[in-house]
Formats: C-alpha cells, structure tokens, sequence
C-alpha cells in the first residue's frame, strides 16, 4: 500500500521480507561486517533501525559465507531478528580498483579517464566481460567474483534483500566506458536472475530471498534511462527483479534529477533503493523523487571522528568549546546518548581516546538520521512533506556526503 505525496514521485509504503515489515521511505544503516561499528544490535533496534545492510565483498573474505549459512544466516549470526540487506560486492571492487577506498567524486565537472587511479595507489582489481578478479585487501590473495559467484555468497550469506552484481563506475570514467560498463551490468543481470532461481530451488527450505537489479548509467540521461527501462523489464528464467538499487557515483548537483530519471522509468509497484546516500539534505532529494529506502555508513563514520548530527548542522564534540558544556548533543533528540551523557562528557571521551566516544556518538547519529526518515514518511502520510522540508532546511546548515564501506 502507497500514500501518493503532494506532487512528484514521492510516496509512503511497506515492504514484506520472511523477517518483518519494513515502512517505506526508511533509512538503513550499514553494519558492514555484520556490525555497525562500536554499536550492539540491541542498540540499532532501540534506537529504531527497521532492519541493517552487510558488505557481501567483505563477509565473504572474513569470516567466509558458509560459516554464515551454518549460522543460520546473517541475521541469526548477529543476533539481528528484523530484516537484512547486503550487497553485491560491486562497488567494493571499484574502490579496490581505483584505490579511492569510500567515496566517490559527488562532481561531475572533472577529469574524464578509464584509467582511474588514485595517487600512489596499486590497482587491486581488473574488469572483464565474464567478472572481476580481484586481490584481498587482508592477505594479499587472489580471488574472482562473477554474477553467479556474487548470487552463490549471498545466497549463503541469508538476507531478505540482495542486490544483482554490477560494474560500478566513477563519474571520472569516460561516456564510452559508461556504456561498456552498463553493457556488463545487464549481462549480469541476466546471470544473476539465472542463478538466483536455481539457487532459491535448490534452498526451497529457506526463506525467499528478493533480488534487486541496480542501474547504472552516471549522470547520463538516456543512459539511466536505458538501464531503468531494462532492467525493469527484465524476466530471465521466469522471474523478474523484486526490486532496484540505484547505484554508481551521482553528481551532487544533479542528484534528485538523475534519481527522478531512474525512478520514473521503473516500475511504479517496485520498491527501489538508493545505495551509499545518507546525508540529511541528500535524503529529502531522494524521497522527494520517489526512493524508498537508503542506506550510508556516513553517520557511522563521522560519529567515530566526533562529528554528531543536531537540527542545526553538524559540529565536533571534541573541539574546545564543548569542554564544559554540560548540555545533551541536542535538544530535540530523544535517543539514549542526549537523555544520558553531555557534550562535555563526549568532548572528554574523545579526547581521551576513549572507545565508549565512538558508541555514544554512533548511537546518536543513526537515531538522528532513521528518525529524520522516520518523520519524512509521516509528514508524506500526513500530506505535509514539502513544508517539513522547507523547515528543515531553513534551520540545518549542511555538509553533503556519499560514502559506502
């Protein structure tokens, strides 16, 4: 069921996994290796996470998929009983590749080459037609991950919502290697339908799996466009992806006009996922062109370097001015850290090097952004979305950011 917005592609709705309901739009934070740094699942859960996202690329390297799968499951093994999510390990091999490591270039107005590499950086992983092989960022070992490879781990792995393999780019890359990249893409989708229903047939004692296929196409209109409109028709073996992750580096300033070309080409009853997007500003963009769901490790990130999230903007607890000041991190914040602890005592931790400095601030910064998302949906309900936003943004001095582990 959808509540259809004021205007645009907006809308409020649920999602059905074998693990619970997860009401849409909604944010997803990132426990990259079945964790969200420094903070217990209890804690994700009270602070209101409807359910968490895994790095496939680095469960499958440590401590491998099939300790997972005898676990009974990502979930399971975390002691997470609400849904899952994890990726295709895509975007990892890029950065392995590229030696950029977590954040693309959010600037379209730069350098155009296919030989991305970062300064003093080793390639780590080669593309081609068939996959991608790849060496360990741990021990230095081989690998090879292809469509059937990256279905098969997460298959293992045992969450409720995965997403196809893709070639993702940078926005340094050329248009003709865009058009390389998203000719791989959808030849490995098509893979990736084939071996996800052998798979579900050949697990039919475990609990479906939904697939969702990702676009690519950068900041190109026709390319996005192209990829929306094929993928969304997709049937291979008789079925069809269950939904869409909208993935590669987007150019910040054309961020809700390349999400608004993706999500008004796809199918309207399909839910649809915008990977690695979590600043607050980015995440009014995206409702407000029809996502609905996100997730991003920047709220995570930050926390751990003392910046913490209030309705005002973003500042470092650790910076002097916070030495004595004996207030919450936020006034209008209701989660455990601003009923419990000061800046001052935060400011302390930090500058202490204390482990408990990165568990409070975390705790804070994911129940400021689930909780933003959280009210979003509301006022979508409620028909009031654009004038949360402009009070929002009349009061919160913002800094942009994309970031994925």
């Amino acid at each position: 069921m959808t509540h259809a917005a004021e205007s645009g592609l907006a809308r409020a709705g649920v999602i059905t996994t074998p693990h619970g309901k997860i009401h849409t739009p909604a944010f997803i934070p990132v426990g990259t290796k079945a964790n969200v740094k420094t903070v217990l699942p209890e804690a994700m859960e009270e602070l209101g996470a409807q359910a968490l996202l895994a790095n496939a690329y680095h469960l499958y390297l440590q401590p491998g998929p099939s300790v997972l799968d005898e676990a009974g499951g990502l979930g399971k093994f975390m002691n997470w009983d609400k849904p899952t999510f994890t990726d295709s390990g895509g975007f990892q091999v890029l950065s392995l590749g590229v030696g950029f490591k977590k954040v693309l270039a959010m600037d379209a107005q730069t350098f155009r080459s296919d030989q991305v590499i970062a300064k003093n950086k080793e390639r780590l992983a080669h593309v081609d037609d068939e996959g991608v092989t790849f060496k360990s960022h741990l021990d230095g070992s081989m690998h090879r991950f292809t469509a059937e490879v990256s279905m098969q781990i997460q298959h293992q792995l045992g969450a409720d919502i995965m997403f196809a393999f893709d070639e993702c780019t940078t926005l340094h890359n050329t248009r003709p290697y865009q058009e390389l990249a998203m000719s791989r893409t959808y030849d490995w989708a098509i893979r990736c339908l084939d071996e996800h229903k052998r798979l579900t047939e050949s697990r039919a004692e475990k609990p479906y799996q939904a697939l969702f296929g990702v676009i690519q196409g950068a900041q190109y209109e026709d390319l996005r466009k192209k990829a929306s409109s094929d993928l969304g028709s997709m049937s291979s073996s008789g079925i069809e992806f269950d939904g869409f992750g909208i993935g590669g580096a987007l150019d910040k300033d054309s961020l809700g006009t390349i999400v608004g070309w993706v999500n008004s080409t796809l199918p309207e009853n399909k839910p649809k996922h915008l990977l690695g997007i979590g600043a607050p500003e980015d995440l009014f963009v995206g409702v407000e062109n029809g996502v609905d769901t996100f997730d991003c490790v920047l709220a995570s990130r930050i926390a751990r370097t003392s910046s913490v999230y209030t309705m005002t903007g973003r500042f470092n607890v650790s910076n002097a001015p916070f030495v004595r000041d004996f207030n919450p991190i936020d006034d209008e914040c209701d989660c455990y850290t601003c009923k419990n602890y000061t800046r001052a005592y935060l400011c302390h931790l930090f500058r202490g090097k204390e482990m408990l400095a990165g568990t409070l601030a975390t705790i804070h910064n994911e129940r400021f952004i689930v909780r933003l998302v959280d009210q979003m949906r509301q006022a979508l309900v409620d028909g009031t979305f654009q004038e949360m936003k402009t009070e929002f943004m009349g009061r919160y001095k913002h800094k942009s950011g994309q970031a994925r582990d």
